[in-house]
């Protein structure tokens, strides 16, 4: 069975998969050796998170399958073969299973929670939706733990485009708003702005007031490259970090109620680019 097949055998498949991501998910610049265990978390992540994000599922079932997948992360145990699976991997891997079990931290909280008081409690969300990816390929990686602070910062970025990319669809398809409530009240906007066919000026300054964040996050992030000792996931990382800023830059330019706002090919070169130029130079930190 491969590995995408194996993926969709879990309850409540969306039909994406690593290709369809913002980021590269597994890519050729991560170690032959690693890739099948990024690809082993990339299914459990991307599993869990069809269920919390299935549509025809109460909350309560999404609860009860996400529990299902958390039971078959223990030692010996049985439960949908993502989960054992990605803990096999993880044992052998030498890789904490915290970074599965946070996960569904925040697909639990998708579950029942869909309004965010303000940017601490956003990024609260962040911290259990999104660091436990950046923590998982480092820890695979046998980085030092002062790459993780960078790497939180990075990932929360990463997952705040995410938000602000699906603005529609999330409050169309699943009744979430990912936008800080007490920015919305000072913008003098409520939630119907996002049912518009395009971005009103009061939306539009929560959008940008969001991509401020955003910048702060990636600033925060910009030294991890430099702190991670393998050259190919510091590549990886000079990837990401380029695309994401990217990414932000098109989402003050465009409107993402009124379109889809995604990558262009150019931004894929840039990022390229940027990857190519960490691996020619990159000098492991002492």
């Amino acid at each position: 069975m491969d590995q995408r097949t194996d993926s969709r055998a879990v309850e409540a498949p969306s039909g994406k998969w690593a290709g369809d991501e913002n980021f590269p998910v597994g890519s050729r610049l991560i170690e032959a050796r690693l890739r099948p265990h990024v690809m082993r978390y990339y299914a459990f992540a991307r599993g869990t998170d069809d269920i919390a994000d299935n549509c025809e599922l109460a909350p309560e079932e999404k609860i009860a399958r996400l529990d299902a997948c958390e039971a078959g992360l223990a030692p010996g145990a049985e439960g949908p073969e993502i989960a054992t699976r990605l803990r096999d991997s993880l044992t052998e891997a030498g890789v904490g299973d915290h970074v599965a079990r946070d996960l569904l931290v925040a697909f639990r909280q998708d579950a029942l929670k869909a309004r965010y008081a303000d940017w601490a409690e956003l990024l609260e969300y962040c911290r259990y939706s999104a660091h436990p990816v950046g923590r998982f390929l480092l820890e695979l990686h046998g980085e030092d733990a002062r790459t993780g602070t960078p790497g939180d910062a990075l990932c929360a970025a990463l997952q705040v485009l995410n938000h602000l990319q699906d603005l529609g669809p999330d409050r169309r398809n699943l009744d979430r708003v990912y936008l800080p409530q007490d920015w919305m009240a000072e913008a003098g906007i409520d939630e119907s702005a996002l049912d518009a066919p395009a971005a009103s000026a009061g939306l539009r300054a929560v959008i940008d007031r969001c991509l401020d964040g955003c910048d702060a996050l990636l600033d925060r992030a910009e030294p991890l490259a430099g702190m991670i000792r393998s050259r190919r996931l510091a590549a990886e990382v000079a990837v990401i970090q380029r695309l994401a800023r990217r990414l932000a830059a098109r989402l003050r330019r465009e409107d993402p109620l009124a379109q889809r706002v995604k990558h262009s090919r150019a931004d894929l070169a840039h990022g390229l680019i940027a990857g190519l130029w960490r691996a020619a130079t990159h000098r492991a930190p002492q």
